[in-house]
């Protein structure tokens, strides 16, 4: 919403540009309207989603944002500023802030710290940050803000009554990428001067944490008005030194890099070097050194567009001068730019006192001694102030200094020529910025009654992410993107499907692979895993890039559960001995290979009577080879492990209330769409259709309203488990609904049919094939151990349960065959082992 913009609208208000009688107002009421704004729900999501959306728009000079928001940079500022800007504000850049800040792109959620206990941690916002910005610099405001939403704040920031409305339209912009209005509800920017002070005072008094830029002057100012208790982040001026060892000084190189740290920004940078320390004791060295570097720096081609600042110029003049006079002592040496006080564009000052002395900048530069056995003892006063430290020397050196240099109060170490250099996800002045505006909060748990909860957050409110747009996308539109990924975002490999055509791929960073591992991980306790108590055997296929295997290493190994990585292999006789030597109560496999394993050793495994639960992936264990798990061989829990795919990774959990085909979503990584058979629109509640299925963040790929060839049918209202995520009950695959006889017939009915009227307990495939008169299909059923499978009762439970299947068996449309063979002789995936539902041999 936007206001509009009379002259005298200089404050933003949460969504709204108002004058200083409305501002004055609010002011006022504050404290209610950050209580307000706090019981609203931010996901991380939507602060990441909106800020993406508002970098493309600035790396574009085309774009209207760009356009609309370059009319309110400063004079004579650069609109390249505007692209630097987007380049902080990518997804990519800010997931990586939030994973090395907090540890998680998700820090906010109440998640396990250790997955054996129901202890449960989160970054939790301060409450409100009031951020009194400097003057000129255009870019801090706004990433000031953009820290305190990552954190989950709302943010009261102050500008200077000099400065332009920027900061304040780019929040706009910001708060209008977020249709929920989250964003909006936690912003209000002001612009008025420091003088007056009673808006300071109201601005600051119901602040959590106060962050101040600018020098000592600006800290104190604020200082009066932050109230006990209340966090005070100060980014405060700070010094910069060069420290260099002898073969470093000798070094031409060594010169030039420092002449480049030097000229690099006019040293208005915090991390530009206003003292270069040599590690010596002779003077001597420190004059020749200075004169060397003089002619280094007078080579350099002059500054552009100094400013002219008197009170800079006077500083200049004054610290020359002092410096000169000392010449006479024999304390200094001065080699400045010809051209008199005021005009000289550069100066070395040498010294041959130690202590700290800050420069006039502009290319004015102190040498001094250091021998290093001093350094702690003559830096250690001034480390309130120091930041960087440049070093020049050998590797040991380096190394060596580098701890001294931190034992001393520097927080940062750069090499000469890089002083001035940051790389994303940074601290910033000995601190992480995000844990300054955030809080380390916990909560214990019953033991016994949060075993199943990995997620606190599940139970106490829905996770609402953007609503999915663009086009649908199949296995084609993903693969074809996953070829070209580049190398930062193509990390890990795994083979994707291929039952049918070429091997297809699918590509992971390792830490979206992390994201996805910890999100099973929960899934898996939700559906009754126990980390401490379970013994469990990793029974997956493994090899040939096979994902399930590793993956589900990967989670045993966040869980800290204990595992038998012993794989799917051949040897049934020698699997069940490991299981039975090593104590294993708990499984991790597919249906099909867990039921040759037990049925082919099914004596021994009896005999031992150790399994006590059965978690399942990749397809499905029906009600029926349940039944017989529990009876035959005391299974007490049999559920499945996930439900996912290799592209898209974990999209859905059972919990201890959900059987069959019934899983929740997880809702925190994926938003899911039930789509029409035929049309892509939406089915009514609660009828089957087409999965789809929108991940919110893979670094480098766009995964949205990805077509997964899974039937499925949300079940409405909130699970007796008191979970908010949605649930979905899985009803087949497209795959398995065949067009016959001008019939859409389903695997999964005769499936039913067989289980429920025909107390059939194995596998079920079914065969197409094309005769001269008519189709054929042929159910192969798994015949029973007994021997005794009636065939021909099966086909009649098939016709009377199933009209379509009747009536195109009566039109002779159809030849329906039903036959007992081997498990091992129906047809699996060469790639997975999957059993195929539907063989279609039609040519």
């Amino acid at each position: 919403m936007t206001v509009h913009n009379h002259h005298n609208h200089h404050h933003y208000w949460q969504g709204a540009f108002i004058g200083d009688e409305e501002a004055a107002r609010r002011l006022a009421e504050l404290p209610a309207t950050v209580e307000a704004a706090l019981a609203t729900v931010l996901e991380t999501e939507t602060v990441l989603a909106a800020c993406d959306a508002l970098a493309t728009a600035l790396r574009d000079p085309a774009h209207p944002v760009h356009a609309r928001l370059a009319a309110h940079l400063p004079a004579g500022e650069d609109p390249a500023v505007l692209a630097e800007l987007g380049s902080l504000l990518g997804r990519r850049e800010l997931t990586r802030k939030l994973r090395r800040e907090l540890g998680s792109a998700t820090p906010g959620r109440l998640n396990r710290a250790d997955p054996r206990e129901t202890v449960y941690e989160a970054w939790a916002p301060v409450g409100l940050v009031a951020h009194i910005a400097p003057g000129n610099a255009a870019t801090v405001a706004p990433l000031s803000i953009v820290e305190g939403l990552l954190a989950g704040n709302v943010n009261i920031l102050k500008t200077s009554s000099a400065d332009t409305l920027l900061t304040q339209h780019l929040m706009a912009e910001l708060a209008a990428l977020d249709p929920s209005g989250a964003l909006a509800a936690r912003v209000v920017v002001l612009r008025f001067p420091s003088s007056r002070q009673d808006w300071l005072r109201l601005m600051c008094a119901p602040a959590d944490a106060v962050a101040v830029w600018g020098g000592e002057g600006a800290v104190e100012g604020v200082t009066a008005h932050v109230p006990a208790g209340c966090r005070l982040v100060e980014w405060g001026h700070r010094i910069s030194f060069a420290y260099l060892t002898a073969d470093a000084w000798s070094d031409a190189g060594t010169l030039e890099a420092l002449a480049d740290d030097v000229c690099l920004h006019e040293q208005q940078a915090c991390s530009s070097p206003q003292v270069v320390y040599l590690d010596t004791e002779d003077e001597d060295e420190v004059f020749g050194f200075a004169e060397r570097f003089a002619g280094v720096l007078g080579a350099r081609p002059p500054a552009v567009g100094t400013s002219s600042d008197p009170a800079e110029a006077a500083e200049l003049t004054t610290t020359e001068l002092v410096a000169r006079l000392e010449e006479h002592l024999g304390l200094t040496r001065v080699f400045a730019a010809p051209g008199g006080f005021a005009g000289g564009s550069w100066r070395v000052m040498a010294d041959t006192r130690s202590p700290l002395t800050a420069s006039p900048l502009h290319r004015s530069v102190w040498v001094k001694p250091l021998p290093r056995k001093q350094l702690i003892a003559t830096l250690r006063p001034m480390r309130r102030y120091l930041q960087t430290a440049g070093l020049a020397g050998s590797r040991t050196d380096i190394a060596e200094l580098s701890r001294t240099a931190l034992a001393a109060g520097v927080t940062r170490v750069t090499p000469v020529g890089a002083m001035l250099d940051s790389y994303a996800g940074e601290p910033h002045d000995g601190v992480y910025a995000l844990q300054r505006y955030s809080r380390r909060v916990a909560v214990q748990a019953d033991p016994d009654r949060f075993a199943t909860t990995a997620c606190l957050d599940d139970l106490a409110r829905p996770v609402v992410l953007p609503a999915p747009a663009g086009p649908l996308l199949g296995k084609e539109d993903v693969q074809q993107p996953g070829r070209q990924l580049a190398r930062a975002d193509a990390e890990l490999y795994f083979r994707s499907g291929g039952s049918t055509g070429a091997p297809a791929l699918s590509v992971f960073s390792y830490d979206d692979y992390d994201t996805q591992m910890h999100a099973a991980a929960r899934g898996l306790l939700a559906a009754g895993y126990d980390p401490v108590g379970d013994r469990t055997a990793n029974l997956f296929y493994c090899g040939g890039m096979y994902g399930s295997f590793i993956s589900f290493f990967s989670v045993l190994e966040r869980l800290g559960g204990v595992q038998l990585p012993l794989s799917a292999g051949p040897d049934h006789r020698a699997t069940a001995q490991a299981l039975i030597d090593h104590g294993a109560d708990t499984l991790f496999g597919m249906p099909s290979y867990l039921w040759q394993l037990l049925h082919a050793e099914a004596e021994a495994l009896r005999a031992y009577g150790g399994l006590r639960k059965v978690f399942y992936g990749g397809e499905h264990f029906t009600e029926e080879q349940q039944r017989t798990l529990k009876d035959t061989f005391g299974i007490e829990v049999v559920r499945s492990i996930t439900y996912g795919s290799t592209d898209l990774g974990p999209l859905g959990y059972q919990c201890t209330e959900s059987s069959g085909g019934v899983h929740h979503l997880h809702a925190d990584l994926h938003t899911m769409e039930v789509l029409d058979l035929a049309e892509d629109r939406p089915v009514a509640p609660g009828e089957t259709g087409r999965l789809v299925f929108s991940t919110h963040a893979r670094r480098g790929q766009d995964l949205g309203r990805y077509v997964i060839g899974d039937l499925g049918r949300e079940i409405p209202g909130r699970c007796p488990c008191g979970r908010h995520a949605p649930r979905f009950e899985l009803r087949g695959r497209t795959g398995d609904v065949m067009r016959v006889a001008t019939y859409f017939l389903n695997h999964r009915r005769f499936l039913d049919l067989a289980e429920e009227r025909g107390g059939h307990r194995g596998e079920l495939q079914i065969r197409l094939d094309g005769t001269d008169a008519r189709e054929r299909l042929t159910v192969r059923v798994e015949r029973e151990r007994t021997g005794a499978t009636d065939t021909e009762r099966l086909r009649e439970v098939f016709l009377a349960g199933y009209p379509e299947l009747r009536t195109a068996v009566a039109e002779r449309l159809l030849d329906l065959v039903v036959e007992a063979v081997d498990g091992a002789s129906l047809d699996r995936s060469p790639t997975s082992g999957k059993l195929l539902a539907v063989v279609d041999a039609r040519g």
